[in-house]
């Protein structure tokens, strides 16, 4: 008897236990759904939350560029300016280079005749010296720019001839490269009229001083010059 009663309890007791781990694993999954339920709500939130958001940056920067808008209008306007063409900028200067600016070396620049527009450029070039290739008087706006800013001008006075076979003064072209060597007088710009054939000539010398082969100094010079090359001055 005794050993049929610890069998009946040994079954009992393995019921119970089995009833209990379904019990547990029915309050898991309930506990389970209720997890990803309760998570489902929490990313449906934090996705309202982004959408609206991200809805009021986006009004935001709409409003911020109509206002912008609106200013620049207001600016156009009141500048007298034509909108695309406008290039203006409160409180600083516009750098504008002379025509066919370029630089020639460390110190060495060229360019065409600078107008009074290019002199705060010409300013930021820190120049020494100027070298004018041409024989007109030096204008007086530009002396008053050179004696402001400590500029030294060395005036080379060479016709610009248009006649094909008219040759550039040799001597004339070797002082004003004895200037251009001289690196006391760095930096320098050199011009002329255009920038073109009296600058190309002197700059063309200066290439063989400095070894280059005539094809290069050529295309230099034509590089500039364009459709104006000239013989005589390659010669």
């Amino acid at each position: 008897m005794p050993q049929k009663q610890n069998k009946h309890n040994h079954l009992v007791l393995f019921s119970v236990s089995n009833f209990d781990m379904q019990v547990a694993e029915l309050h898991q999954q309930k506990f389970q759904q209720h997890q990803h339920k309760h998570n489902k709500e929490n990313n449906n939130k934090i996705m309202c939350k982004k959408i609206q958001l991200s809805v009021s940056a986006d009004t935001e920067l709409y409003n911020n560029h109509n206002s912008s808008n609106n200013d620049n209008n207001h600016h156009h306007s009141s500048c007298g300016c034509d909108v695309d063409g406008c290039h203006k900028v409160e409180g600083e200067d516009l750098f504008i280079p002379p025509l066919n600016f370029a630089m020639v070396d460390n110190g060495i620049f060229r360019s065409g005749f600078p107008e009074p527009a290019n002199f705060s450029f010409l300013q930021t070039l820190g120049l020494r010296s100027i070298i004018y290739l041409c024989p007109e008087p030096y204008p007086e706006a530009n002396m008053e720019f050179l004696k402001s800013n400590g500029i030294k001008l060395y005036q080379f006075g060479i016709e610009g001839h248009k006649e094909p076979f008219v040759n550039i003064p040799e001597d004339t072209i070797r002082e004003a490269l004895k200037v251009v060597l001289d690196v006391r007088n760095h930096p320098l710009i050199i011009h002329c009229k255009r920038g073109k054939h009296r600058t190309g000539c002197l700059v063309g010398c200066y290439r063989k001083m400095q070894k280059w082969c005539l094809s290069s100094v050529f295309d230099e010079y034509q590089r500039f010059a364009a459709a104006k090359a000239r013989v005589s001055d390659q010669s």
